[in-house]
């Protein structure tokens, strides 16, 4: 049997009576846009934060794009993140009409290097979007300083740190609002699109609301553009909604798996060897994706396929490096850190379905091609 990088069949299999319960209740109900399950979804997911607000969208990508526009990002203005992120971060960042400016990251945990932040401001700069990456946050406080010292405002990219904790703080509760994906492969996973932005303030929350429903505040009435059509669907907000109850115990089960890899990898780590996750002092890691590292990664992946072992490459290409950003004019060797961990990371099968028997499949197949390399 096919061990692949994730999997919803097992999970499906264990929940799907709650699952089809979920449905039913959606189609009785007599509402199916923007009824009592985004509503519910929405305070649920809000208070599981300890925030007053949060607005149901329909994918992770407009979340970003939503939430930077209701803080007034757009054309002329610069925002800095990373190019070690999936692309939609900054196809979002486009997509609000801002320009991306990329700092490097760092090379033990794969986080913004914030260091490096100070430097890349200038009089255009008007947000930060540190993107909390495979399971873990960014180092907050030093953009914290930054944002007061420069006017500037953090939206958090929260799309792969559903439940993280940054010394004591959710993931999601640290800038002005934050950014989540209901992804289907996400700590908290719709089964289907899905995203969310969520604040504390009234304001970007109202102008979320306007936004995703064509700019208007009311039926038929446009109030401000541009508008968009961007709701969360009452099906997977209901879906999302019985998720929510489980989300700590999934997150226990990801830490469970990162473990025992930990157990049955941890003595083949060393210079020039294997490198596994670390975790970063003050981060509680949900695990999102597992990232380990090889200078032989392709090598490895390769020989993987014999023992039916599918990886993936989160991500085998830094954003700067894409045609579709060439404009930006980042040259190759720019961000030398992003770079290199692009020719070595590679994930590891990680969903807390994931059986044990599978688990030992990949730590021993793995050990097996370590051993011949």
């Amino acid at each position: 049997m096919t061990t692949r990088v994730w999997d919803y069949l097992l999970e499906y299999e264990q929940e799907k009576a709650d699952l089809l319960a979920a449905v039913e209740t959606v189609l009785e109900s007599g509402q199916l846009i923007l009824g009592k399950s985004v509503q519910g979804f929405e305070a649920e997911f809000a208070a599981y934060h300890g925030l007053a607000h949060c607005v149901g969208v329909d994918n992770g990508t407009n979340a970003v794009k939503l939430g930077l526009e209701a803080l007034g990002i757009g054309p002329g203005d610069e925002v800095i993140t990373v190019s070690n992120t999936a692309a939609p971060t900054v196809v979002a960042i486009d997509g609000a009409g801002a320009t991306p400016v990329f700092v490097d990251v760092r090379e033990d945990d794969h986080l913004m290097d914030t260091d490096q932040v100070a430097a890349a401001i200038t009089p255009r700069t008007r947000a930060l979007l540190p993107v909390h990456l495979y399971g873990q946050c960014v180092e907050m406080a030093p953009l914290e300083r930054l944002a007061a010292e420069h006017g500037l405002v953090i939206l958090e990219d929260c799309a792969q740190a559903h439940g993280a904790r940054h010394h004591g703080r959710t993931a999601g509760t640290m800038g002005d609002a934050a950014a989540f994906s209901f992804y289907p492969t996400k700590v908290l996973g719709a089964y289907g699109d899905g995203g969310a932005v969520v604040t504390d303030d009234a304001e970007i929350d109202r102008h979320v609301r306007q936004l995703r429903y064509y700019g208007m505040d009311k039926v038929y009435y446009v109030v401000r553009t541009p508008g968009h059509n961007s709701r969360l669907d009452e099906l997977q907000a209901e879906i999302l909604r019985r998720k929510l109850r489980r989300l700590d115990a999934y997150i226990a089960g990801r830490r469970e798996v990162a473990r025992r890899y930990e157990e049955g990898l941890g003595d083949l780590t060393g210079p020039g060897g294997l490198r596994l996750p670390s975790v970063t002092e003050g981060n509680e890691h949900v695990y999102y994706v597992y990232v380990v590292r090889h200078p032989r990664r392709d090598e490895i992946i390769e020989r993987l396929k014999r023992f039916d072992i599918q990886l993936n490459i989160s991500y085998p290409w830094p954003v700067h490096t894409m045609s579709g950003f060439a404009g930006l004019g980042y040259a190759t060797g720019s961000l030398p850190v992003t770079e290199r961990l692009a020719d070595e990371i590679f994930s590891l099968p990680m969903y807390p379905s994931l059986p044990r028997d599978r688990q030992d499949r990949v730590i021993d197949a793995l050990r097996e091609v370590l051993a011949d390399l």
